[in-house]
């Protein structure tokens, strides 16, 4: 499985892209295909039909995935965008970090 700088949850900034500037919370990770749905970010129009869970059917505005390339965590401390480290912490774990504040992100 393979190891992504983002994880579901985290807070992340746009930084590319037609979304670029905006944050958003992590939805969901597609780690095959390296994409990442962030709320808020990157919406398009999707038709359905009706159906049970939509008797009107229509378009409905829904995420679409956005690469994890164009996405970074944003720093709990200093805010804004900053690049993630790994460390092992005082009782033996690997933690992720903000290099930007040194802070441990949860």
């Amino acid at each position: 499985m393979k190891k992504l700088h983002i994880k579901k949850g985290d807070t992340v900034y746009v930084n590319a892209g037609n979304d670029k500037g905006k944050t958003g919370k992590v939805l969901e990770i597609i780690t095959d295909k390296d994409r990442a749905i962030v709320e808020g970010v990157n919406m398009v129009s999707k038709h359905t039909k009706p159906s049970s869970k939509n008797p009107q059917g229509g378009i409905i505005k829904q995420e679409a995935g956005i690469h994890v390339s164009n996405l970074q965590v944003v720093d709990p401390v200093k805010g804004g965008a900053t690049k993630i480290g790994r460390r092992v912490n005082d009782k033996g774990k690997l933690v992720r970090y903000a290099k930007k504040s040194g802070e441990e992100i949860k």
